[in-house]
C-alpha cells in the first residue's frame, strides 16, 4: 500500500478492488479484463497477499514463490518492471526469462534466488527442461493474456508448465475474453476458482475520445503529420498493417522533423527495447509500430493513437485504442479512412460498439493558427525571468528594438516545429453510406441512346485503350474508385484503340477531377478531354459476285477444265482411303493412314526382314 501511495494511487481500479477483496483472499481467480484496467497491479496485490501474508518483507531469495507467465516479451519484461517497484520495499527480487536475451545470463540470476519469475512460455519451458528453473517452492501462478497466448499457439507450452508446478499452488487466470479453450484450461488446473467479470469494453476505454478522419488516397501520411502536430502529444503511437508500411511512414515522419522510433517483427530484443526506452523517457515522442509488435506494451504517457491503416478486425481495433487512455489517464484514438474504405471502416466501428466524431483532416492553416497561439503560452515564455536573462533581454532590445527580437522569437520557435502538409478535404459523406458504397450497392442500368444524348456531362480521357484489351468491366470500378462517383453519374464509355473517353455528370464533374485526375505509378492515368468525335471507318468494299463452289459429285469426278482457278485436286473414285493406302503407300512409311518412323536401328532392321 506504501508502494500505491508513492506512485500516487489515489483509489485501486474495479479489477484491482475485486482482486483484493475478502472473497477472493486465498482463492483461485479467473479474471476477465480488458486491457488498461489495471491488471498487473491487481495479481500484483493477490501475488502479495499469498507471498507476504502478515510479514513486512519477504524472506531470504531462493526458488521462486511465484510464476507470471506472459505471451510476448514486451509484456513479460512490462509486468517484471511493474512487480519490481510494487514488492520494492519488501525487498522482492523479482528475474525476467524472455526469448531474445540471453539463457545463459538469465539462468545466472535464477541461481543466485528470486522471488518471482516472469517469462514467456517457450523460454519457461527451455528453463525448466534443463533445470535451470526450479518449482519446488511455488506458491502461485499467474497467467496473464491467456486467451493471446492460446491465439499465439502456447497451448502445449502451457500445459507443460502448469503440469511442472505443485498441486497445491494458487492459480489465477487474467484474460481479456473467455473463450471455450480457457474455460477448458480453467477447469483441469483450478481448483473452485472465483469468477471475476470487470466492466465492460465501453466502460473500459470510457476515458478514450474516438475520431474518425476522412483522408483522400494517397495522402495518408500528410494526415498523420498533421494530425501529430495538432495533438502535440507527449506520445504517440502509430499503427501500420505492414512491416513496409512503418518503415515508410518512419522515415517520412524521421524527414519532416519528428523524434520517432518504429516498432516491427524484424528488430531485434535489444532494438526494441531501446526504441521503448526512448519513447518512456522522453527522447522520442512518437512510435511507428505493427499490431504484432505493438502487443502488449504499456507506456503511461501516451496520449495520442492513430489507426494508419484499418485494423483487421475489432479486437485488433480495441487492442490499439487500448494503448491509450489507461489507468485513468485521458486519450484520443484517430482512424483515417479513405473514401474508397468508409464502408468497412463504419462496419469496424460499429462492431467495436464505438460513436466516433467524424470529421476532415486538420489543413496546413489550422495547424498554423495553433503554432502562433502556443507560441505565447509556451514554457519558455511563461516561466519568470531571472535578473541576468532580464539584463539580456534588454540589452537586446535597445540593440535590434522590441519588434525585430519578437520577430526573431517567432522563427526560433517555429523552426524547431515540423511544417504541416496541405492536405484535401474529401468532403461530407452521409452518415449511414459513403458514395462509394452507394456505388458498391446501386445497380448500373445501361442508358438508351436518347438517355445518352441528354445525358449532361464532362468529357475526361484515360489513357488505356483496346490494345491495352480495355474494358467497361474494369473501367467503371476504376472510375467510381478513383473519382467517389456512382455509376448512375457515369455516362458513355467510348474506347478507342489507345484511349478512353468518359463522360461524368456535370454535378460531380469538379469532385471526380480532384480526386481522379493526374499519374500515378501503376495506375491509370485520367485527364480532362474535350466531347469526343464519333470515329468512322469507311466500309470495306465488298465485291459484287463470289466464285461459286463446285458442284457436288457423288463420284469424285474432275470439275473445271485445265487452267479453270476453281479446279481441284480430287482422289479418283472407287477404293476407301484405308485401303488404298493400305495397297500403294506402305513403302512411303503410311500404315493404315498413320504415319510411321521407321528408324534406322535394330529394330528397323528387323521390321525389313519381316517385310513390314
Amino acid at each position: 500500500m506504501r508502494a500505491l501511495a508513492e506512485r500516487g494511487y489515489a483509489e485501486l481500479t474495479p479489477v484491482q478492488s475485486e482482486v483484493s477483496s475478502a472473497m477472493a483472499a486465498g482463492r483461485d481467480l479467473l479474471v476477465s479484463a480488458q486491457t488498461g484496467s489495471g491488471k498487473t497491479v491487481a495479481y500484483g496485490l493477490a501475488l502479495g497477499e499469498t507471498l507476504l501474508g502478515g510479514d513486512e518483507r519477504l524472506s531470504a531469495a531462493g526458488a521462486p514463490f511465484a510464476l507470471v507467465v506472459a505471451p510476448t516479451r514486451e509484456l513479460a519484461l512490462q509486468v517484471e518492471r511493474e512487480l519490481g517497484w510494487l514488492f520494492a520495499g519488501a525487498g522482492g527480487r523479482i528475474v525476467a526469462c524472455v526469448g531474445g536475451m540471453d539463457p545463459r545470463a538469465e539462468r545466472r540470476r535464477l541461481e543466485g534466488g528470486a522471488h518471482i519469475v516472469v517469462g514467456t512460455p517457450g523460454r519457461l519451458r527451455d528453463h525448466i527442461d534443463r533445470r535451470a528453473l526450479d518449482l519446488s517452492a511455488l506458491q502461485s501462478v499467474v497467467l496473464d493474456e491467456a486467451d493471446e497466448m492460446l491465439d499465439l499457439g502456447f497451448r502445449e507450452d502451457l500445459e507443460f508448465i502448469l503440469e511442472a508446478t505443485p498441486p497445491e499452488r494458487r492459480t489465477l487466470l487474467f484474460s481479456a475474453t473467455l473463450p471455450d479453450a480457457i474455460v477448458s484450461i480453467a477447469r483441469r488446473f483450478q481448483r473452485d476458482a472465483l469468477r471475476i467479470e470487470t466492466a465492460g469494453e465501453t466502460e473500459a476505454h470510457a476515458d478514450i475520445e474516438h475520431r474518425a478522419i476522412r483522408v483522400s488516397p494517397r495522402q495518408t501520411d500528410g494526415v498523420v503529420v498533421n494530425l501529430l502536430r495538432q495533438h502535440d502529444a507527449a506520445a504517440a503511437i502509430v499503427f501500420c498493417s505492414t512491416r513496409e508500411g512503418v518503415r515508410r511512414l518512419h522515415e517520412t515522419l524521421s524527414r519532416r522533423g519528428f523524434s520517432a522510433v518504429l516498432l516491427s517483427g524484424e528488430l531485434g530484443q535489444a532494438e526494441r527495447n531501446r526504441a521503448l526506452d526512448e519513447i518512456r523517457d522522453g527522447r522520442a515522442r512518437v512510435c511507428v509500430a505493427t499490431d504484432v509488435a505493438a502487443r502488449g506494451i504499456d507506456l503511461a504517457n501516451v496520449e495520442l493513437v492513430i489507426h494508419a491503416d484499418l485494423p483487421h478486425d475489432a479486437e485488433v481495433f480495441r487492442h490499439r485504442s487500448g494503448r491509450t487512455g489507461r489507468a485513468g489517464r485521458k486519450g484520443v484514438s484517430v482512424l483515417l479512412a479513405p473514401a474508397s474504405r468508409r464502408r468497412k471502416a463504419e462496419l469496424l466501428l460499429g462492431d467495436a460498439g464505438v460513436d466516433p466524431v467524424w470529421s476532415s483532416p486538420p489543413s496546413a492553416d489550422e495547424i498554423r493558427s495553433l503554432d502562433r497561439e502556443r507560441l505565447s503560452v509556451d514554457p519558455a515564455i511563461a516561466a519568470p525571468a531571472s535578473p541576468e536573462e532580464l539584463d539580456r533581454a534588454r540589452e537586446l532590445i535597445g540593440r535590434i528594438g522590441a519588434e525585430q527580437a519578437a520577430v526573431a522569437l517567432m522563427r526560433l520557435h517555429l523552426a524547431r516545429l515540423p511544417q504541416p502538409i496541405s492536405v484535401d478535404d474529401p468532403g461530407e459523406w452521409t452518415p449511414a453510406r459513403s458514395r462509394v458504397a452507394a456505388r458498391e450497392d446501386a445497380p448500373y442500368e445501361p442508358r438508351s441512346p436518347r438517355a445518352r444524348e441528354a445525358f449532361d456531362g464532362v468529357w475526361f480521357r484515360l489513357a488505356v485503350g483496346r490494345k491495352q484489351n480495355a474494358d467497361p468491366k474494369w473501367i467503371l470500378p476504376l472510375l467510381c474508385r478513383r473519382g467517389g462517383v456512382t455509376r448512375n453519374e457515369i455516362g458513355a464509355i467510348r474506347i478507342f484503340d489507345r484511349e478512353t473517353k468518359v463522360s461524368i455528370a456535370a454535378s460531380a464533374a469538379e469532385a471526380f477531377a480532384v480526386h481522379a485526375l493526374g499519374a500515378e505509378k501503376g495506375d491509370v492515368a485520367i485527364t480532362r478531354a474535350d466531347a469526343p468525335t464519333e470515329r468512322h471507318e469507311p466500309p470495306r468494299a465488298r465485291p459484287e459476285s463470289r466464285p461459286s463452289k463446285p458442284p457436288y459429285r457423288p463420284d469424285h469426278a474432275k470439275v473445271g477444265a485445265e487452267g479453270d482457278p476453281s479446279r481441284r485436286k480430287v482422289r479418283p473414285a472407287g477404293k476407301p482411303y484405308a485401303a488404298r493406302e493400305k495397297d500403294g503407300a506402305a513403302a512411303r512409311g503410311v500404315r493404315h493412314g498413320k504415319l510411321e518412323n521407321r528408324g534406322s536401328g535394330a529394330k528397323a532392321a528387323r521390321r525389313r526382314a519381316k517385310g513390314d
